[in-house]
């Protein structure tokens, strides 16, 4: 055997990894993002949208359209870093908001840098910069909880999700859901989760990603699902909820990581059927 015959048979291996060797719910999930219809049931929990998520109140729009006309760098800023989303990215801008009022005064070279920026763009070109939408990927984690309703289920305050013996999910935020975790479960978190469950006397936490693209950030956050799963301590089952480019059949190392997961990992579309599985 020659060495490119050895390695035309390694990477079959790895597209056609043996599924006696998988985690079922890897399995499952391979299977059903590699069929028909993968994506398109995937919009529903993920939906884009190119409606502006960040429409400015006409007050705000008043006050930014004075501070430009009159070129006053100070108070453009001031009203700039009190929006969710600042017109332009420059890397003195998340200092500034710490304290913009006492911040902006102390650094006037910076602030009229910065303002000779703004002030060279159109007032139309700042506004739509302010309203922008946000990008997919940091909707992921919000667009991923307003979906879980529709699995039926109900999403409970803690001293209900307490006493609730059938499926439900626990509501707030990632940190109130890491609180009730470490606090009631004993976890041990540092981060925020995207998910807290119960099935009966069984508890799951996890975390949900939808991976768009092979390295860089989208890698980061794999590892991070990963890092999750390997955990141990505390009374919960832990899941990676993950969906996107992962579940791709091929050579890519974030393929062939998660085809040798023992915990586990699925999409998304296997939510409801896995907690079922576990009444």
């Amino acid at each position: 055997m020659n060495s490119k015959q050895g390695l035309n048979i390694y990477f079959c291996k790895i597209e056609c990894y043996s599924f006696d060797e998988m985690n079922k719910w890897v399995e499952k999930s391979i299977e059903l993002a590699n069929a028909h219809g993968y994506l398109d049931k995937l919009s529903e929990v993920y939906p884009v949208t190119r409606e502006t998520e960040r429409p400015l109140a006409p007050e705000v729009k008043s006050e930014l359209k004075d501070s430009y006309d009159m070129r006053d760098s100070a108070a453009l800023l001031r009203t700039l870093l009190k929006l969710e989303k600042f017109p332009i990215k420059d890397p003195y801008v998340a200092f500034l908001r710490k304290k913009r009022r006492q911040f902006v005064d102390y650094n006037p070279e910076t602030v009229n840098r910065i303002a000779q920026t703004l002030l060279s763009m159109s007032f139309e070109e700042m506004i739509q910069g302010c309203e922008e939408s946000k990008e997919f990927n940091r909707q992921i984690g919000t667009l991923f909880r307003k979906w879980l309703p529709k699995l039926g289920y109900p999403l409970l305050s803690k001293d209900e999700f307490s006493k609730h013996e059938a499926i439900a999910f626990l509501s707030g935020s990632n940190g109130e859901k890491t609180d009730y975790a470490n606090r009631v479960l004993g976890c041990n978190l540092s981060k925020g989760l995207d998910l807290l469950a119960k099935a009966g006397d069984k508890y799951i936490i996890g975390e949900a990603k939808f991976l768009t693209a092979v390295g860089g950030h989208q890698t980061a956050q794999f590892q991070d699902a990963l890092r999750l799963l390997e955990g141990s301590e505390g009374q919960a089952i832990r899941i990676a909820v993950l969906d996107g480019v992962v579940w791709i059949k091929g050579r890519a190392k974030m393929y062939r990581q998660i085809c040798e997961v023992e915990q586990t990992a699925l999409s998304a579309l296997l939510l409801k059927e896995f907690l079922e599985s576990l009444r």
